[in-house]
């Protein structure tokens, strides 16, 4: 089977459902939607965890869960499943468009949990995945179906109780009575099933209507009451339910309720108060947000921990760790109850104010120590907290002012969005932010030069245009000399993009002093190095790379890993494109064990393709082919081309000619299919590795040149002029009467003649 990926973690024992197990695990196999019905608390999202850990062998691809309760947003439903399909996707192109290209030639089942508050976008994707990817299954669990054609809906039960009159030993093959003793036995390890004790057991079970959440929190009351305790009381709760009275009893849903009831009252009056306060995280929290979001009015910041020890001993609250901290989440029902209760004490919008307040600050606090050694830890952090921010940023749009501290917030995770390929997601939370601010908001200037460089990479030009033309104008306004500073630096990213170099370095040049008076050494050092890929590539090698490395080596000082790659890359193609192929594979390679900790696709796709040329340069050439493989298979999950960036093409053409007409067009087409289809961590571990035996190339015997000197002696035995020499490799003729100097000078000879005879005297073929 292929990789899984986001299943949650199994907290306690699966117990009982082998009927549901084995209907849905036979539907899979037949079936290309599934979905579980039924009504909160009954174990649909339970019972698809397990599905997903043991889907069977019809699964190549493998499994991917993606828990949709914490998404409030329907527009970003696609990007979210697409995220989660590692489908890295830069582009502006629709995101359903992305994740339908990326799922189309795979097999693998596709695990949607909790659809029912985002039913109607959640048919749309399920009906478009299901027409255009033949081979994708997907498994939805809802309180409702998707009514889709072809959708084998599988009402999930509550699980089977005890008759009346059922004896004790019996007992233990009921599924209700099974998970109620396993839980039981969790929390009162001495519990058992006696003569004594079955008949209430048998009566809780029923009187519980086998709802699995009801038994799990009737279990934890053992804590303080007797069985015959816990009845008793719960007679005398669906005694009030409804006006029928207890003759009738109450529906299914009432008696979850009325459990979840009586947990919220044996809480005490602090331990209420933290459970309606945080049900406004989504996807769960950790201590530190706790205390910072839910004390004051009532609840002491010393107490915090207390309270939420006994929220967990209540089974109110789950604890898993996640990057070695300590998370806290709600059981998505429980969540929405606590919603009701806060909404019921008025402080929702307080609560969600001060959670608005608290991711300000992380944001803050991730922006000032960004270039430094906690740079991953950062990243991972947000990562965790992407719920979260999401829900911050979605508060600020409610009003003009909050707008302001959004678009603060959304600039200081920017390279967030960056590197985990968020750009469309980016562009839509500024767009919204913008919407919502003043035309004359402070920091619109920025907001809007943000969404114009997303727009640029993204290559939706149009748009670029627009926004960075309302930001120029948005910062004459504002007077704001840090956005002049940030326009120079993208409108030189737009010159790159375009192949005017020179113009690129010009810009690049100016941002760099201007941010350097300002402070602003993130913004400093940003436009430094790609002033330094610029300006080698326009001509001047030795300035660029004095440049590079003089970032390169303040990154390094710092600690920081993020823009280094970016820097090492530019390094690496400066290298490339000016012929220097030792020098380009190493820092390619650096930046490569860097991009395993950092996971950029974007670098990784560059890199992959200047790996490739340098391949095929040495006369690698099936290795050159799988690498171009590899390449143009990030390229496609990232939904960019490398010919939008001109300085490639020709390179890059050439060097795949070259591979073609050195394998031919059978053998290259076997290679970089072969190549296309390896996983990024394979592809990554190819570029690394150094060459394997058994691939042909032409390699002088015990030589004294260098990989480059060899390529200008054999295009010296074959006539080549020195320009002819400097445009075959891509190299300056200067660098190429250099590289000429040395041959002669290593070789002990005086002219081109004895080149070649040299060459002819000492090539074999391996």
């Amino acid at each position: 089977m292929g990789s899984v990926a986001g299943i949650p973690a199994e907290l306690t024992s699966f117990v009982g459902r082998g009927t549901e197990f084995q209907d849905a695990a036979s539907a899979l196999k037949s079936e290309r939607l599934v979905t579980l019905t039924g009504p909160g608390g009954v174990g649909k999202s339970r019972l698809a965890v397990r599905l997903a850990r043991a889907p069977g062998p019809g699964f190549p691809d493998g499994v991917t869960y993606v828990s949709l309760a914490e998404l409030g947003d329907p527009a970003l439903l696609a990007g979210t499943v697409a995220g989660a399909l590692e489908l890295a996707d830069q582009s502006a192109r629709p995101q359903l468009e992305v994740l339908l290209e990326g799922l189309r030639t795979r097999r693998l089942l596709l695990v949607l949990d909790n659809c029912e508050h985002l039913i109607d976008a959640c048919a749309e994707l399920v009906d478009a995945v299901v027409r255009h990817c033949p081979s994708v299954v997907v498994l939805a669990t809802s309180r409702q179906s998707l009514q889709l054609a072809g959708e084998l809906v599988l009402v999930v039960p509550p699980m089977p109780v005890p008759d009346p009159g059922v004896t004790s030993p019996d007992l233990t093959r009921v599924d209700a009575v099974r998970l109620f003793t396993d839980r039981a036995a969790a929390v009162l390890p001495s519990f058992r099933i006696t003569e004594a004790n079955a008949a209430d057991v048998a009566r809780l079970c029923r009187q519980l209507d086998g709802l699995p959440l009801a038994l799990e929190l009737a279990a934890v009351r053992l804590r303080a009451l007797s069985l015959r305790q816990i009845i008793e009381r719960l007679d005398e709760r669906y005694a009030l339910l409804t006006a029928r009275g207890p003759r009738f009893g109450p529906d299914r849903h009432e008696t979850l309720r009325a459990l979840i009831d009586w947990s919220h009252e044996l809480c005490c009056e602090q331990e209420q108060l933290l459970w309606a306060r945080v049900s406004v995280f989504a996807d769960g929290f950790d201590l530190d947000a706790a205390e910072a979001v839910c004390t004051g009015n009532g609840i002491p910041a010393e107490h915090t921990l207390t309270l939420i020890e006994g929220l967990l001993d209540k089974s109110i609250l789950l604890r898993q760790e996640r990057h070695g901290v300590v998370w806290y989440r709600l059981l998505e029902t429980i969540r929405q109850y606590g919603h009701e209760k806060l909404a019921a004490t008025g402080e929702s919008g307080r609560i969600r104010h001060r959670h608005r307040d608290w991711y300000l600050e992380l944001t803050s606090r991730c922006q000032r120590a960004w270039l430094g050694p906690d740079q991953l830890r950062w990243s991972q952090r947000l990562h965790r907290e992407h719920a979260n921010l999401r829900t911050a940023l979605d508060y600020c749009c409610e009003n003009p002012d909050d707008a302001v501290l959004g678009m603060l917030m959304a600039l200081q995770i920017k390279e967030f969005w960056l590197i985990r390929a968020l750009t469309t997601e980016g562009r839509r939370h500024l767009g919204k932010l913008l919407q919502a601010a003043r035309p004359d908001a402070p920091g619109r200037a920025l907001a809007l030069l943000t969404c114009a460089y997303l727009a640029l990479i993204q290559g939706d030009r149009p748009a670029y245009e627009r926004t960075l033309a309302d930001a120029v104008a948005a910062a004459e306004r504002e007077d704001n000399t840090s956005a002049r500073a940030y326009i120079l630096l993208v409108r030189g990213y737009d010159a790159l993009i375009t192949n005017h170099m020179a113009e690129a370095a010009d810009h690049f040049a100016r941002s760099a002093a201007l941010q350097r008076t300002l402070g602003d050494l993130s913004g400093e050092l940003w436009a430094r190095f790609n002033h330094g890929a610029t300006t080698a590539i326009s001509g001047h090698p030795d300035h660029g790379r004095r440049i590079l490395t003089g970032c390169i080596a303040e990154y390094t000082t710092r600690g920081e890993i993020f823009w280094r790659s970016w820097a090492l890359w530019s390094l690496g193609a400066v290298e490339y494109l000016t012929g220097n192929l030792d020098s380009a594979l190493t820092a390619c390679r650096e930046t490569l064990r860097f991009e395993q900790q950092v996971q950029d696709s974007s670098i990784v796709a560059f890199v992959l393709t200047v790996t490739a040329g340098i391949a095929a340069r040495d006369g690698h050439h099936r290795r050159a082919a799988r690498l171009f493989g590899a390449a143009t298979s990030m390229w496609a999950a990232i939904g960019v081309s490398p010919a939008r960036y001109a300085a490639f093409t020709g390179p890059i053409n050439h060097d795949t000619a070259t591979v073609v007409d050195a394998l031919g067009t059978d053998t290259t087409t076997a290679e970089f299919t072969d190549g296309r289809a390896m996983p990024p961590q394979t592809a990554i571990q190819l570029a690394l590795a150094d060459e394997p035996a058994g691939i042909s190339r032409r390699t002088p015997a015990r030589t004294p040149l260098t990989k480059r000197e060899i390529q200008v002696a054999e295009l010296v035995a074959h006539g080549l002029t020195n320009r002819q020499i400097a445009d075959t490799l891509h190299i300056t003729p200067r660098t190429a009467g250099a590289h000429l100097d040395h041959i002669m000078t290593k070789l002990a000879v005086n002219n081109r003649v004895q080149i070649a005879a040299w060459i002819t005297d000492t090539t074999h073929t391996q």
